[in-house]
């Protein structure tokens, strides 16, 4: 008997159709497939903490990144504003691949974090930013984050104040943030207007 045909094997599909009716590339992501709206849309719904925060609504990566934004405003007044846009862009390829929380990042490894690179200079590029943040600025940033991350476990991820600051940190004397859970469409609104403000203002300097 004739041995049996071959089959060829077929590639997997290594893009995600976005909302906007975009194919994003996920292996080689271009700007030219990146649109503030699918950002918005899917931070908006990418809860923080895998979702094991209290009250009716998850705190969104989306409201998260606002958050840490007005964390940068006050510590760091005065900050170019398209490095302000960076802050608030900081998470922003999570709306392809979600928020792991660290401790899955780290058990992943250094291919996860390829990845994310590669997704983060894709969206810089799309809004004129370079592709990766001066170190200076990236440890600004990720200062505030992780005193965001503080505020969000005392307040709504059931962390004790001793646990938050051995975990992240203590936040700066004086420095006082309320972490409020919204609904996905306005935590979608706040994040685009924001957007929309730094933008503006990175524009007519």
């Amino acid at each position: 008997m004739p041995p049996a045909a071959k089959t060829k094997k077929k590639e997997p599909r290594a893009w995600q159709r976005m909302i906007s009716g975009r194919r994003l590339d996920l292996l080689e992501p271009s700007p030219f497939d990146v649109e503030i709206e699918d950002i918005a849309h899917g931070l908006a719904r990418v809860a923080r903490w895998n979702g094991q925060t209290k009250g009716d609504h998850a705190f969104s990566v989306a409201e998260h990144s606002v958050v840490v934004l007005e964390i940068v405003d006050r510590l760091y007044p005065g900050l170019d504003h398209k490095w302000r846009l960076a802050a608030l862009l900081h998470d922003s390829a999570e709306y392809v691949i979600g928020d792991m929380i660290s401790p899955f990042k780290a058990a992943l490894g250094v291919n996860y974090r390829d990845f994310e690179d590669r997704l983060e200079a894709a969206i810089h590029l799309r809004f004129g930013l370079p592709p990766k943040a001066p170190a200076e600025i990236k440890r600004k940033i990720k200062r505030a984050d992780i005193i965001c991350a503080y505020f969000e476990a005392t307040q709504i991820a059931g962390f004790s104040h001793d646990e938050s600051v051995k975990f992240f940190c203590r936040p700066p004397a004086g420095l006082e943030i309320a972490i409020k859970p919204l609904p996905v469409k306005q935590a979608q609104i706040l994040f685009l207007d924001r957007f929309e403000t730094v933008l503006s203002q990175l524009e007519t300097r």
